[in-house]
This record gives C-alpha cells, structure tokens and sequence, in this order.
C-alpha cells in the first residue's frame, strides 16, 4: 500500500535534474500514504521526460519489495499503490513457465504478467491499485486503475506536460495558479456531497474512471482512457438457481475473499462497528486465524449515535482482543481541519470523522484493518432500495396534487430542530423521497441539495441542468426502476466517490492499510447474477447474505436495525463550529466569491444555527465546501 505520482514533460527545455527535484516533491506530499520508504524514476528521451515516483507501506515483501521495480531488460518499469490478492497464484502460473523473480512482491508479478499479456494482463487482477508502467518497447505509459476505484487515481494534462498522481495535493501544487472550480464538479458535490469520477473540482483535473487504463503515447504527446473489461449490464439472471446452493456459494465467495485479504507481513485486524458486514468480516477472520484476532470500534457520546453495544456482543462472540473508543466533537476539533483539508477538494460525508479517529487509534495497533465496506452495494443493503418498490407503489394509489398538499399539512408536524434522527426526520425525509417523474433516484443519493434546492441557493451562471447525464448515457439508465439499477448507479457514483474515498483518504492519513473483502469483483459478479428477491426479500435488505451466515450468529442478531456510521455535525456546527460557520456567511465574502446566493444561504445557516429549523445535511455540505474553498483561495 503506498501513493504514486508520475508526470511526462515534453517542454524542451526542461531538464532531468529539475524532474527529479518535482518527482521528489510530490512524493514529499503524500508521505503519509508510505511512511516506510519511497523510490523515484526519471529518463529523458528524445521528445521528454518521464518521472514516476512512489510512497510505500510496506506490508507484504518487507525487505525485497522496494520500487520501482524492472524488468529483466530494463524495458519496462513500475510503480504501484494497492494490494493484488491473487499474485501468489499468479505468480505461481508464472513459475512454471520458467519466468524468474527477484522479489516477493506482488507489484513485481504484475510487471512480469503485463510483460507476457500486455494489457489483458490487467484482467487478470483481484485486488485494489492504481498503477503506472512505462514501456519503452512501444514507447507507451499505462496508467490503471481497480475494478471498484478503490484505490485514487487523479490526472491532467497542461501546459506541456501529463501529470498523475494519488492524490490532488500532489498536481496542484505544480501549477502555477489555482485552477478554477469546474462546474459540473461544483454541481456533483452539492447535490451528492462528494465528487465521483470522472470529474473533480477543478477544471482540466480529472479521476480515473474505476476499471479504467489510460494509455499515453510519448511518441504523439495524445492518451486516450480505455475500459479494461466491459462487463455486460446487467448480467444474465439465473432464475434457475436454487436459494441454498446461491447460500453456499455466497458464503464460500465471502469466505474466500476475506482469507486472500488476510495476507499480510505486519499485524491485521478488523474494523467491527456491529452492523451485518463487519460482523460477518470479522466472524470469517476469526475462524481463519488461529489465535484471537484485534477488533475495533468507535462510539459516541450521544447515545442516539453510540452501538457499541452490537459490537461488544460480536467480539464477545467470535472471542477477539476488542478495542473500543468512545468520541465526542473534543476529540474531532483537534483533527478537524487536517481531515477535512486532506481530501483536496470537497466532501461533506460526515462518517468520515469517525473512521479517521477509529483509523487514528487501530494504527497504534496494526497495519492493516478489514472493513465491512461494499456488503450494503453487492448485497443490497441500503433504506434508498426500498424506493423503487415503494415508489411505484405509493405513486400508482397517491396522485400528485394529494401528495403535495400531504407534504404541505404534514411540515409543521415534522419540523426538526435537533439532529437526532428520529422518526420525524425519517418520515419527512421518506415524503420528500417520492417523485411522480421518474427520477427519483437521482434525488434520493443527493444528500445534499436536491436539485430544485439548488436553483435557490446555487448563482444561476454556476448551475447545471443535468449534472448527471454523463452517468445515465454510461448506464444508459434515465429513470432508474430495478435494484439492478440501483445498484449500478450505486457502484459508479456513491461507492467510487464517497466510501471508497472516505476510507482510502482517512486512513492513509494515519498509514493503515484497509481493505473490503465484499468488494471482490467475482463475488460482485455472481451476486448480479441472481434474482432480485434473493437480495431484497419483500422489505428484508440483504436476505441472501444474512441466510447465508444467520447460523453463526445468535437467532435475530442479523435482523437488527443499525444507524448509519455517521456523526452529530449538526450540533457541532451549532456550538465549537459556530463561529468558523458564521465567518463562511459574512455577506461581502459570498458576494465576492460568487458562487452562491447570499440571502439563501444566510437564511438557511441562521435558521440552524437558531434553532427554528434543522438543516444539517445542507449546512455541513455548504460549511464543508467554504472550509475547502477559504484554505485553497485565501479570501
């Protein structure tokens, strides 16, 4: 696990030693991503430089895993972030063609792999990377990035020169200005919270889509961003299936994969928050693992956020050495801004503050941690896919107008001045759900503004219709229906732009190395391959993979309800934030910055910080964005 950044500069007149000095630097940037050690790779040919350079922690190949990493003939050369969980059996395929390694590692079995397939050798991958290989045979760099997008991958292309790198700091900081905000990114974020590939925040800087290579050609100075595998969506159901050889296979997949994901040279273990995915992560570690395997969890303070309780019962349960930490907005204010500022752009998921603390305290204890992650996207977990039944349901019987005069009577009822999420929240939430257009999926993962909101608070000159029409014409999906759908869109957008990135950036800033099991490209293959009642059985989410291990677990366990990993923002933002807030709503900043409607905006954080009404989701989007805004442009 580590960082990568590359550039390829075809100005004339730069030379060698001043590429070395810029590789170096931006390694220098995202040293937190790879403590252990870090290498560097600069040539100069006839029409450019080529610089890679990576940061590592060092998990697997302690001592003989340093990169780059070369080939036999010096023709090709690496540099790689991630873990290949299939490269002992790769490696071994390899062996017996009498191909000879210098290392343990599996960054030199990709090397090897690529040197005898080419391209298709990416195929051949289970695991999460983004990688870079330059090629000197057919004068070619490859850029790759994982199946899920688990691992970042940003790139530009300016002023003469193609630049790529782990993480944004790393290609900002070579320009010469700050880049303007991209609008379409600017759009994404406010209605979803976070950016999702291909776009960013800045004009010109884009994310690699996930299963994704770009291949750069040095003779043309041109690239061109091609799909390692395109996947049939959505895959041939199998409706003959049988539900319990589906239960098996499930359970073998799952096992499986958390056993190839165990593979480590430094200490390993789990991050158990309770709920069904990190339980079942946590339950196959242990009965693979000979001694007792460390967990960890966080709570909190307040009790309508803190289940503790579920993870006690767990580790109890499967006998781990458990660690627990129990927060409160104290022990975020000290981090607050570093978390906030490491993502390099915006992004308003509030469970991100937890993870970095529970990543914060499992690092003094292991290196590598288990997560839950992707169970809710494979498996069908999430409320949100309730929606699409429901939606049919209650807009065949309600028409419009009466669901519009219901939303309307029933806001006094359903006013929420707190953030606690009870059933009031959940039920206004629910109302506003529905939609008569077809569209209604669209609106349910806007966790910011939806995008009519937008039209309120959002510069008419800074708005755009249809931010998400790149997604629909890639899935060719308008008005999602299905689960199928769903999840989809799920995988492309939220899964890609806000967990993967949650997890990746918080706990690279504390050096561990997480990885999800449940985001296994066979196990998400075959899943999609079933009907849907397997996953979403009448109103039971995640039917198939709860039958598949109930019997593990204490009768009901798997059944009960769990919150989301989120945290109480909502009254930090009334209390230790409130004064950073009011200074992000100072009327002549706003008018100077010209992004937002400054009466609107005013409103709406004055109403929550009063009290009159509670606007978490929006003030944290808007505070979120003003805290990343204030620190790059110094206004």
């Amino acid at each position: 696990m580590c960082g990568i950044n590359g550039f390829i500069s075809y100005i004339t007149n730069k030379n060698s030693k001043n590429a070395l000095n810029e590789i170096i630097s931006m390694n220098n940037l995202i040293y937190h991503r790879g403590p252990d050690d870090d290498g560097v790779f600069v040539e100069k040919n006839e029409s450019s430089t080529i610089a890679m350079g990576m940061r590592r922690l060092s998990i697997i190949d302690l001592h003989s895993g340093k990169q780059p990493i070369f080939s036999d003939d010096k023709q090709l050369v690496i540099v790689f972030n991630g873990e290949i969980y299939n490269y002992l059996e790769l490696k071994e395929e390899l062996l017996k063609e009498g191909v000879v390694f210098n290392t343990n590692s599996d960054t030199e079995v990709i090397l090897k792999l690529y040197e005898r397939d080419g391209i298709s050798a990416f195929e051949r991958l289970d695991g999460m990377f983004a990688f870079s290989i330059y090629d000197k045979r057919l004068n070619k760099v490859f850029i790759a990035r994982d199946f899920f997008g688990e691992k970042p991958l940003y790139y530009t292309q300016f002023e003469g020169k193609f630049s790529w790198a782990s993480e944004l700091k790393s290609i900002v900081n070579n320009f010469g200005s700050k880049p303007k905000i991209d609008k379409a990114g600017l759009n994404l974020y406010l209605r979803l919270t976070y950016i999702p590939a291909p776009y960013s925040i800045y004009e010109g800087i884009f994310k690699l889509t996930p299963y994704s290579y770009i291949a750069y050609d040095l003779a043309t100075n041109t690239y061109s961003v091609e799909s390692i595998e395109e996947p049939q969506y959505p895959e041939k159901i199998n409706a003959d299936i049988d539900l319990n050889e589906a239960k098996k296979e499930v359970k073998n997949l799952v096992s499986q994969s958390v056993t190839s994901r165990s593979i480590s040279d430094v200490p390993l273990g789990t991050f158990l928050s309770g709920g069904v995915d990190s339980s079942i992560v946590s339950l196959c570690l242990s009965q693979y693992k000979s001694s007792p395997i460390e967990t960890f969890s966080v709570g909190f303070k307040k009790k309508s956020y803190d289940e503790t309780d579920k993870s006690q019962l767990v580790a109890k349960l499967i006998k781990s050495n458990h660690h627990e930490f129990v927060i409160d907005d104290r022990d975020i204010e000290e981090d607050l801004h570093q978390i906030l500022n490491n993502f390099d752009e915006p992004f308003a998921d509030s469970s991100a503050l937890p993870t970095y603390l529970v990543s914060k305290k499992t690092r003094e204890h292991v290196t590598v941690a288990l997560t839950g992650d992707g169970g809710d996207e494979v498996f069908g977990g999430y409320n949100k896919y309730y929606m699409g039944k429901f939606n049919r349901r209650y807009t065949g019987v309600v028409p419009k107008p009466i669901h519009s005069a219901i939303q309307n009577l029933s806001r006094p009822f359903l006013k929420v001045s707190n953030d606690n999420r009870g059933k009031r929240y959940r039920i206004k939430r629910l109302l506003n759900s529905f939609d008569y257009d077809g569209g209604f999926y669209w609106d349910i993962i806007s966790l910011g503004f939806t995008g009519g909101e937008l039209n309120d608070y959002l510069l008419p000159e800074n708005r755009i219709i249809e931010p998400f029409k790149l997604y629909k014409d890639k899935t060719g999906i308008t008005e999602p229906k299905s689960l199928t759908d769903f999840k989809l869109i799920d995988r492309l957008i939220s899964l890609e732009g806000d967990m993967l990135v949650k997890v990746d950036r918080t706990s690279m800033l504390n050096s561990l190395e997480c990885r999800a099991p449940f985001l296994n490209k066979e196990l998400w293959k075959f899943v999609n391959t079933l009907p849907e009642n397997f996953l979403l059985k009448g109103w039971n989410k995640k039917f198939l993979l709860k039958e598949a291990f109930k019997d593990e677990f204490p009768d009901g366990f798997l059944e009960k309800s769990k919150s989301g990993f989120g945290a109480p923002v909502g009254d930090w933002l009334r209390n230790s934030l409130k004064n950073e807030l009011k200074y992000y709503i100072d009327i002549n900043k706003l008018k100077k910055q010209g992004i937002f409607k400054a009466d609107s905006i005013i409103k709406l954080v004055d109403d929550h910080l009063s009290g009159s009404a509670d606007n978490t989701f929006k003030v944290w989007t808007f505070y979120c964005f003003q805290k990343w805004y204030h620190g790059i442009y110094k206004t």
